[in-house]
């Protein structure tokens, strides 16, 4: 079957079997610089701390086009609980299975193979094209896409138009586009008791008790109402810890883990500060710290989005649909330049799972998505 498959999922195939797990790009990367330098692509390889990132441009005027993503994939858990080796980019029954299959190895190839036929069939295009690509995206995400965009902006490169590979689909490829993100803000929560024996409270101050009532609060309250294009602001508690292990202690602290989700109708400043004051209100002793992982961002209208949905329609005959749901992107460091981003990817069902695949025909309809998108921004 290997000699009949495409292009676009030859190369899947290729990243694959490169186990990047993050922060490690395992020369995937220098493997893409060398295969566009052939199509007129100038590599410009930026190495910060244990991160590759690789900046590739062709063209320097007119508007600049980017392709953005990540080289990097999630580890892949038990080995066992794998039908086929992750790394080992087996096909079977027409799916394509293994490690970043779908998030993201699949969408990369498919950027590539179309940019390679259309620089072939339009070697004179209208402005400038470019890859972004970086391997901390899975990870912190403080050595990837955020320093490659800032050492762009520090000499003046401005991006226009952006489409970041991440798996938006839902049921068909491109059924789904995210035209925005919401913000994520995380808090760390420590609230001070006093430490005691279990059988004498009224010698201690159990800080999960003083706390409770506050979590209560902050878990009913009505953090905004969303808008159009928003869900409303969502507060989730994701770690909770507290006490020695022992049975017969009052612990002397509480620590909890919080994340909002946050839409436009509120900044991360006013959830910082109603937070704080729900924890004054129940006069608890306590220390937050604050770490905002990205700001919400939405293109909500342009010349990127009426192309894409142009490009959808072409090549699939279907339109697509505009969501801001889901979690982060990098995406977050790229938008707030003033790019217009939208984000465009396979299915998503399988991402970040044991067994992740992607079916091979979804890859080649990808591809001609990518390219059609390309004539519309490039060419007409």
């Amino acid at each position: 079957m290997d000699t009949e498959i495409s292009s676009t999922v030859a190369l899947t195939q290729d990243l694959i079997r490169r186990d990047s797990v993050t922060p490690e790009d395992k020369d995937c990367q220098l493997m893409i610089a060398g295969r566009l330098a052939q199509y007129g692509f100038k590599a410009e390889h930026l190495r910060f701390a244990d991160v590759d990132n690789l900046w590739l441009r062709r063209g320097h005027a007119g508007s600049l086009f980017v392709f953005a993503g990540h080289t990097d994939v999630v580890p892949t858990g038990p080995l066992d609980k794998w039908q086929t080796p992750p790394f080992a980019a087996e096909i079977h029954d027409g799916m394509l299975y293994g490690r970043g299959a779908a998030d993201m190895k699949g969408s990369i190839a498919a950027m590539i193979t179309a940019c390679e036929r259309f620089v072939a069939q339009h070697p004179d295009h209208q402005g400038s094209i470019a890859f972004l690509l970086t391997s901390d995206e899975e990870g912190p995400a403080v050595n990837g896409t955020v320093k490659v965009i800032e050492t762009l902006q520090q000499r003046g490169e401005h991006i226009d138009w952006c489409v970041v590979g991440e798996p938006t689909s839902s049921h068909q490829v491109a059924d789904v586009v995210k035209n925005g993100r919401r913000g994520s803000l995380n808090g760390y929560l420590t609230v001070q008791g006093k430490q005691g024996h279990i059988a004498y409270p009224h010698l201690a101050a159990n800080p999960v008790h003083l706390l409770a009532p506050a979590l209560a609060e902050l878990c009913s309250e009505v953090w905004d109402e969303g808008n159009a294009d928003f869900p409303p602001t969502s507060f989730q508690v994701s770690n909770f810890n507290s006490g020695t292990g022992a049975t017969n202690i009052i612990p002397g602290t509480v620590e909890m883990i919080f994340n909002f989700r946050f839409s436009t109708e509120v900044t991360d400043q006013q959830l910082r500060e109603r937070v704080e004051a729900i924890l004054h209100k129940h006069q608890l002793q306590f220390n937050i710290d604050w770490v905002l992982s990205g700001q919400p961002f939405r293109t909500a209208t342009g010349k990127l989005l009426d192309a894409v949905k142009a490009a959808v329609l072409e090549v699939t005959g279907r339109k697509t649909e505009l969501s801001t749901s889901g979690g982060t992107s990098d995406g977050r460091f790229i938008a707030p330049t003033g790019a217009q981003v939208i984000e465009l990817g396979p299915l998503n069902a399988t991402i970040h799972q044991i067994n992740e695949c992607v079916a091979i025909k979804d890859l080649d309809t990808l591809s001609d998505i990518y390219q059609q998108l390309l004539v519309e921004l490039l060419v007409k």
